[in-house]
């Protein structure tokens, strides 16, 4: 992969809904190094919205975006039934590509849009954003290094502190690929192992509707991974004091583990007992330091000429872990991953 043969990396934003727009803004005002210089969107107030706002170019169509001579790279956050094609077009136009989370949720797409990006030899980056977390970043680096031993045990809670609307958990793929791919992918993060065999169990604790549209609110997944660990994935959909997302690898030396940040540091302390701040509730007071992270990691790789490092093999796999997950459930059995493959 070449280096880009600008000082910034010029990027192209296309879909500019809630993800679309905080990720133009970090990169306009907080990642060095990057720049926004077009952005699109089919909702076209939305895209102006956008462009005023950062003073930038509203391109009319992607095709516009795509052909511009100041667009080195593209972020992808427009609904995922668009991405593997927008995908696949970057790719044939020579861009560095940054895509959210997931490709597709039909594996030969994902096989598909992954195919033209190897074709094309472009850097291309999926946004599983948690692995850039502080907090879960060194987890994974302490057992890089070998501080908890040969990792045995891995557990992560992941619950949102409330549903999102019926409308989107019928197109979002359910609980196993909107939600838990996110732990499907830091499972492999931080146990540095693939995972061969999944478990799931499921039940609607929280909302009939969302049983009605053939979804499970309440989960537990069991993950076997190739080096013989065994990692346990709890999922709600309704946390009522906020995000909680925990993650602790147990090994033969010891563990390391990941708390929740909380809203502030204060703690107040009296003869009653000691308070201390509630969990951030949005996702976004949560996470903002991760998608930073992730956009100064992309940057800096396609910036030197070097592979991002969360990409192809990344996108996938957690999608065949999801699948592989739904079918468990269905069928109430232990599902092999090469099962999906």
């Amino acid at each position: 992969m070449e280096a880009t043969t600008t000082a910034t990396l010029r990027i192209g934003v296309i879909g500019v809904g809630r993800i679309g727009r905080m990720h133009a803004e970090l990169l306009a005002r907080r990642v060095p190094g990057a720049a926004v210089t077009r952005v699109h969107d089919l909702h076209e107030p939305s895209a102006r919205d956008v462009a005023d706002t950062l003073g930038v170019t509203a391109a009319g169509d992607v095709d516009e975006l795509l052909a511009a001579d100041d667009v080195d790279a593209v972020a992808i956050c427009t609904s995922t039934d668009t991405h593997a094609d927008l995908i696949v077009a970057a790719a044939d136009a020579g861009k560095a590509i940054f895509c959210e989370k997931p490709v597709s949720l039909d594996l030969a797409e994902v096989d598909r849009a992954l195919a033209a990006v190897d074709a094309a030899g472009v850097p291309f980056q999926i946004g599983f954003n948690r692995r850039f977390d502080p907090g879960h970043a060194a987890v994974a680096a302490a057992v890089a290094a070998g501080e908890v031993g040969e990792p045995q045990l891995a557990r992560i809670s992941s619950r949102d502190p409330a549903p999102p609307p019926v409308e989107y958990i019928r197109r979002s793929g359910g609980i196993f690929l909107d939600m838990t791919i996110h732990d499907f992918d830091m499972a492999r993060y931080v146990t540095r192992s693939e995972v061969v065999e999944v478990y799931a169990r499921g039940g609607v604790r929280i909302s009939p509707e969302i049983g009605d549209a053939g979804d499970v609110d309440t989960a537990v997944v069991l993950l076997e991974h190739a080096n013989g660990c065994l990692t346990t994935i709890d999922n709600s959909r309704q946390a009522v004091y906020g995000y909680d997302q925990r993650v602790e690898v147990f090994g033969s030396a010891g563990m390391a583990a990941s708390e929740n940040p909380l809203a502030h540091a204060a703690v107040v302390r009296s003869e009653a007992g000691a308070r201390a701040a509630t969990l951030p509730y949005f996702y976004l007071e949560r996470y903002i330091p991760s998608y930073v992270r992730e956009w100064e990691a992309f940057v800096a790789a396609v910036s030197a000429g070097e592979t991002p490092p969360v990409t192809g093999p990344d996108a996938r796999a957690p999608l065949v872990i999801g699948l592989a997950a739904w079918r468990s459930l269905r069928e109430g059995r232990a599902v092999r991953t090469e099962e999906i493959v």
